[in-house]
């Protein structure tokens, strides 16, 4: 089946659930899908419920679709998102990216938990994302061009929106968070970095790593949607400080943020236009 009837029959399976056209789509990384628990008169739809999407199988995510009202805007968030590490291939890593703009998502806001490069940031912190390097080395839109997608050669000079970059910074001003900005970087996973590697990572630019976001970013800008994208850092990359790294400390420094990270989304989804 072509991915754009692929596309129809999801589409079509959410909007039996709901009538909601949402306007913002949310991607929740690693520990920060509490954010759908804002949403109010939500629809909750599982993944495995809905046609051709994958499953989740993260610790930390969800794994379903949560459609409704969020400071004053609809919106549709991923309660979880899926890894090309989880042995998905990248058209199924962001397949939901698609169905958002089917069923009418004109922006997204991206987060993940990423390790920090910089040696600057501290784990808490948040870092709005510049621009991005893929390092992952593989691209969502290798194959056929779907022209109803998008064109063949989609430009990334502007990956993310200096407008919703700079809605973010005014944002973090007025609630007082001192956001973090730089460049992030995308890795397959699912191991961490070597210290060896971390040391090349900042060599090439990158301020911060993660194993996601690279490639829904990419189907994002090819579907001409405004992208925003948020890194909660949540520990120091390999070498920078003299411990080992695990997913657990991932969860328990998104718990410690969680504050910060609601209200800061929050009040980003009120004043996006």
């Amino acid at each position: 089946m072509k991915l754009i009837e692929k596309i129809k029959e999801s589409t079509a399976f959410i909007r039996t659930k709901t009538k909601v056209t949402p306007q913002v789509g949310l991607i929740l990384g690693s520990g920060l899908g509490v954010l759908a628990e804002e949403i109010e008169n939500a629809v909750k739809i599982p993944y495995g419920d809905i046609p051709h999407f994958p499953v989740s199988t993260v610790a930390g995510h969800k794994g379903q679709l949560v459609i409704g009202d969020l400071s004053g805007k609809k919106v549709i968030a991923m309660q979880g998102r899926f890894h090309f590490y989880e042995g998905y291939d990248l058209k199924d890593v962001t397949f939901p990216v698609r169905v958002m703009k089917a069923l009418g998502v004109k922006q997204i806001i991206v987060t993940n938990a990423a390790g920090g490069v910089n040696t600057s940031f501290e784990p808490g912190d948040l870092m709005i994302i510049e621009d991005h390097i893929n390092l992952m080395f593989r691209n969502p839109l290798i194959g056929p061009n779907e022209e109803a997608f998008g064109v063949r050669f989609p430009d990334m000079s502007e990956a993310y929106s200096k407008h919703l970059i700079q809605k973010a910074k005014e944002v973090g001003d007025k609630l007082k968070i001192n956001l973090k900005q730089g460049r992030y970087m995308g890795l397959t996973g699912p191991t961490y970095e070597t210290p060896s590697e971390v040391k090349m990572i900042r060599q090439l630019g990158a301020d911060a790593v993660g194993m996601s976001t690279v490639p829904e970013v990419i189907v994002a800008r090819h579907a001409s949607m405004e992208v925003l994208g948020i890194s909660c850092i949540t520990n120091m990359a390999a070498g920078i400080l003299p411990k080992p790294l695990s997913h657990d400390e991932v969860i328990e420094t998104t718990n410690l943020v969680q504050e910060k990270f609601l209200s800061l989304i929050r009040q980003i989804v009120e004043e996006i236009e």
